[in-house]
């Protein structure tokens, strides 16, 4: 591991960026040479965290002969989930950033990014546009899944895979532990803010076309999107869910129940039968599922931003035009 970057030592600092990297070689000098450019322009003491996740295209070589990063090496690659999981826990910064390296994001704007926190817990960079490959698959996936996790949090998520975002290091640390080791770790950690009533604040960014090769699969992507709905279903606000299921199920019980007895002199149809325990099925898993998530829910959650501005907890959607067009400068 390389001594800490500009600011650091052991005392906390204001910003601790993590950069997860897999096969990024071509462009990693440039990339973080125009993220320490904006830090050092800004007035934040930072640190910038890179996790090689078992690179096998040099990029490991490239990243032990850059001056004034942190450097976290994997022997194997564990997924970018688990590269900003175990960066997270190694940030000494109060607000830590999570970005990537492929040239998709505006990171020469994460000091406004971070200027974007006063008050919230979490901003997350929200794109104009989607730049990804495979967008047959990819779109309508996403499209699928943020829907639902605005039902699910009762709340408009305009962006929910972004993979840029500043958070709090306190409120994630309660978290972190619960990080998938795939890409969706950027929903989770939007997921787990708003479920524990914490303020998640959208700002729009410009999304370029990647350098390099892309990392998306999609069949084994596609895969893990279904498993992280699953999982959404299961974990935040399942009775969203299972509870409007479970008495639709019920009525058309108990109205085919009602028509058996008045139609088949009071002999019950085994479709009928079906109906009704499917419906207690379907109350009974979410209602086990809601206990579950609050019985192991923490008691010493650290206070949201909220209590101390008076600011209304929830997801807020910035409609800013000057912010959105500074960041397609």
């Amino acid at each position: 591991m390389t001594p800490p970057g500009p600011g650091g030592g052991t005392e906390d600092l204001d910003v601790s960026i993590v950069l997860p990297v897999f096969n990024e070689q071509g462009h990693l000098q440039a990339e973080i040479d125009r993220i320490r450019a904006a830090m050092d322009a800004s007035r934040f003491s930072y640190e910038i965290i890179v996790i090689d996740d078992g690179s096998t295209d040099g990029s490991g070589d490239a990243l032990r002969a850059i001056e004034g990063i942190r450097l976290i090496q994997f022997g194997m690659n564990r997924g970018s989930g688990s590269a900003r999981k175990y960066g997270t826990q190694a940030a000494r910064g109060r607000i830590v950033v999570w970005t990537d390296v492929d040239m998709t994001y505006p990171n020469d704007l994460i000091p406004e990014l971070v200027e974007e926190m006063d008050g919230f817990d979490q901003v997350v960079g929200a794109r104009t546009s989607e730049q990804g490959t495979v967008k047959v698959f990819r779109v309508p996936a996403k499209w699928f899944i943020r829907k639902l996790a605005s039902y699910l949090a009762q709340t408009p998520i305009p962006d929910l895979n972004s993979g840029l975002r500043a958070f709090r290091r306190d409120v994630a640390l309660q978290y972190v532990n619960q990080l998938p080791s795939g890409f969706s770790c950027v929903t989770t950690i939007t997921m787990t803010f708003l479920a524990h009533g914490y303020s998640v604040k959208y700002w729009p960014i410009e999304y370029h076309e990647r350098a390099g090769r892309s990392k998306f699969h999609w069949w084994k992507d596609t895969q893990r999107y279904l498993l992280q709905v699953v999982r959404m279903i299961m974990s935040y606000n399942p009775l969203r869910l299972f509870l409007p299921v479970g008495l639709i199920l019920t009525l058309l019980g108990i109205g085919k129940l009602v028509y058996d007895c008045s139609v088949n002199d009071f002999r019950v149809a085994i479709n009928t039968l079906v109906i009704l325990l499917a419906a207690f099925q379907v109350l009974s898993i979410g209602l086990l599922a809601d206990l579950v998530g609050r019985a192991t829910r923490r008691r010493d959650e650290v206070p949201p931003a909220v209590l101390a501005t008076g600011r209304s907890a929830g997801t807020v959607v910035v409609d800013d035009r000057e912010s959105a067009q500074r960041a397609a400068v």
